[in-house]
């Protein structure tokens, strides 16, 4: 396959040859003045050997530059004429011309076969290190050959050295573009370093000739070598990221064409930008500052295009695509790679698409994530209320009733929240998307409210997975990291109590129905007289209550059973302020404190079993008990206060309404102890751990 390059090259070099015929047949000096800048050939001269040597010639030694160098001595040897001067010009003229143009001819072959620039162990003419790749010293021959006849005052420079010399420089030239347009290759590296050499000479040089008037300079100067090789270099680059690698297999898992071709693109800039500190980086003089160079040169291909596709008609995964690369990929996994770090400054490259066409992506992009959200949410909902209406029963996994409603729909409304705060960098849009969850919160309320109206069976297990659904929303919503702003916050929090009072209050209520005749005998004389049997009844009936519960999640069921525990608590107490009992006597009053203290320990290691942690539930009834035991009316005095310290929503009727059940206090004793109560009650330092719990005991009649 080369010999047949190579052929066909000699072939364009011979036609080339013959087809600067037609000049023989004018005068004499016109000739000359044609020679001097063509270089053409007479017409006399026969081309037959030279053609018979293209047809003729099947293998590489056929079209050698020796081959075809015979051929011009047989030229000259037909074409030679005594006398004839302008003839012995010409033939000067071919030999230049035919030489250079197989030098153009080889050069590639030359880079393959010839060994790295090196020192040579004899000295080397020009043609000579061009075959071997030493472009530094080839450079500096033709200097020394440009010194020689510019600036020596030894004579006349001849006209035809002239013409070869600056036929050497073209040469020249085109090795040294071939070295830097091949600087990638592996086999170049050499050459690359000899290139750039050079080119530093040739610019040093140019810059002494700039001191010299213009018709005193040869017209070749100045060769502008640092130029040539900038303006390859973008070409180069360009290339490059237009034929990025299609072979790259991640790419082709992509489902664009844009994305296919913004990740071959990307993957370039980082495999050329790692060659170049890996490779170039030391084959370049400091001078050069090749790192950054490269990197503006890839960055401006890289934005040109992008900057294409985001002006056109493009989808809305495309454009988080491309969003993607210019704020996460492109900055941190190209530009960022701990072997590029260090070499390129990316601060300084700009922005890869320019303000206007970057916020045209940055709306396209939010407006899909607002609507996307939204029909999740939708979808996610209607498909969950169907299933309610369907009597469908919910999926028990682990022991527990559950739904995929919050599995679903929290970890993609989390994701745009998340792609929309990295991407577009402003945390009010992803405050903005979560807003919707606010919107969604009331629809499910307004469903659930709809739902325990009804009579199906399999209410109480759609809303022990519903329990699990709320927590899920409620422990997403909590989390300070997730970017709600605060009134959004505070209303979803809202609605989410909402949401888990009416499960609550679904099953609680029901189990208080049941429970109301056995709350009836507390505080009775049926309570009194037989107080074992009423109270383990009452927690029997508790047992097998709060055993429902098994399928309700641990979390779920613990924030159940402790406002089960706390209701209950509630009602011993509202039926013991009814006063529907009166205690007469010391013993009485001292019996009942008793049964108060077992009484709570009873109801209390019962949800302590379940998992319950409101041991302050525990201490609520031996200290009510403690009022009812004391005679003294100072020790009441300060029994009182100290209840009030610790539990400060107790009102004055709770505490009237408990000593009314001391029938032996006299009026004065109560008149005294409630001004005291009065008196203390502002400068009481209540604790702060302090719950509400007698604000829930409500008493119907005022106690005088």
């Amino acid at each position: 396959m080369e010999n047949l390059e190579e052929y066909k090259k000699s072939e364009e070099i011979c036609e080339e040859i013959i087809g600067i015929e037609g000049i023989g047949d004018e005068e004499p000096k016109e000739q000359c003045q044609k020679q001097k800048h063509k270089m053409k050939i007479p017409k006399n001269i026969k081309m037959k050997n030279i053609i018979k040597h293209r047809k003729n010639s099947k293998s590489e030694a056929a079209l050698s530059p020796e081959a075809l160098l015979v051929d011009l001595d047989t030229i000259e040897g037909i074409a030679d004429s005594p006398g004839d001067p302008e003839v012995g010009c010409q033939k000067q003229k071919i030999r230049i011309k035919i030489s250079e143009k197989i030098k153009i001819l080889d050069f590639k072959k030359w880079q393959k076969y010839s060994k790295s620039p090196g020192t040579p162990s004899v000295e080397l003419d020009f043609n000579g290190n061009l075959e071997q790749n030493r472009l530094a010293e080839a450079q500096q021959q033709l200097v020394k050959a440009e010194e020689r006849l510019f600036v020596s005052k030894e004579g006349a420079r001849a006209e035809d050295e002239e013409d070869k010399l600056h036929m050497d420089y073209e040469i020249f030239v085109l090795h040294l573009r071939l070295a830097i347009n091949d600087s990638f290759s592996e086999d170049n590296q050499e050459t690359l370093k000899s290139a750039l050499t050079s080119i530093l000479k040739e610019e040093a040089q140019d810059r002494r000739w700039m001191e010299v008037a213009v018709d005193q300079r040869p017209v070749w100067r100045p060769t502008r070598c640092r130029q040539i090789h900038d303006t390859l270099l973008q070409t180069t680059v360009e290339e490059r990221m237009k034929n990025a690698d299609e072979q790259e297999n991640k790419a082709d898992m992509l489902s664009t064409s844009l994305k296919r071709e913004v990740f071959r693109m990307g993957k370039q800039v980082q495999k050329d930008l790692l060659t170049v500190v890996r490779n170039l980086r030391e084959r370049y003089p400091p001078d050069f500052d090749i790192c950054r160079t490269y990197a503006q040169l890839y960055h401006k291909a890289f934005s040109t295009r992008l900057q294409e596709l985001a002006r056109s008609q493009i989808s809305s995964e495309d454009c988080f695509y491309i969003l993607s690369w210019i704020v996460e990929y492109y900055p941190k996994d190209v530009l960022k790679h701990k072997e590029l770090e260090e070499h390129i400054n990316s601060s300084s490259l700009g922005p890869l698409l320019p303000e206007e066409d970057l916020k045209r992506l940055e709306e396209q992009y939010f407006s899909y994530k607002e609507n996307e959200i939204r029909n999740w949410l939708s979808n996610a909902f209607e498909k969950e209320v169907k299933k309610w209406s369907d009597g469908i029963e919910p999926e028990l996994m682990d022991g527990y009733y559950f739904n995929n409603l919050a599995v679903d729909v929290l970890p993609l409304v989390d994701g745009a929240v998340k792609d929309v705060n990295t991407l577009l960098s402003c945390e009010n849009k992803a405050r903005s998307l979560l807003k919707q969850l606010d919107s969604f919160l009331l629809s499910y309320k307004t469903s659930l409210e709809e739902l325990v109206k009804r009579k199906q069976e399999n209410i109480p297990k759609t809303l022990t997975a519903n329990l699990v659904n709320i927590y899920q929303f409620r422990d997403y919503v909590q989390k300070p990291e997730h970017p709600f702003s605060e009134d959004t916050r505070t209303a979803c929090l809202s609605t989410l109590a909402d949401l888990k009072n009416i499960c609550h209050k679904y099953f609680l209520s029901r189990i208080h129905t049941e429970l109301k005749p056995l709350y009836r005998k507390l505080w009775t004389q049926v309570w009194f007289t037989g107080h074992c049997e009423v109270v383990e009844e009452l927690v029997k009936a508790l047992e097998n209550k709060i055993d429902n519960f098994k399928e309700l999640k641990s979390v779920c069921r613990e924030e159940l059973l402790a406002e089960l525990h706390v209701e209950v608590m509630v009602e011993y107490v509202r039926r013991m302020m009814k006063r529907k009992l009166k205690l007469k006597s010391k013993e009485q009053q001292e019996a009942a404190a008793e049964f108060i203290c077992h009484d709570s320990n009873k109801i209390c290691s019962v949800f302590a079993k379940v998992g319950s942690r409101e041991e302050w539930l525990c201490q609520i009834l031996p200290k009510l008990s403690e009022i009812l035991r004391l005679q003294d009316p100072g020790s009441l005095q300060l029994e009182i206060v100290t209840l009030a310290r610790d539990y400060p929503d107790i009102s004055e009727q709770h505490v009237l309404a408990l000593l009314n059940l001391k029938t032996n206090l006299s009026s004065s004793d109560l008149r005294r102890i409630k001004g005291c109560l009065s008196e203390n009650r502002g400068t009481l330092d209540t604790l702060e751990s302090s719950t509400s719990f007698f604000s829930k005991v409500l008493i119907k009649r005022k106690i005088i």
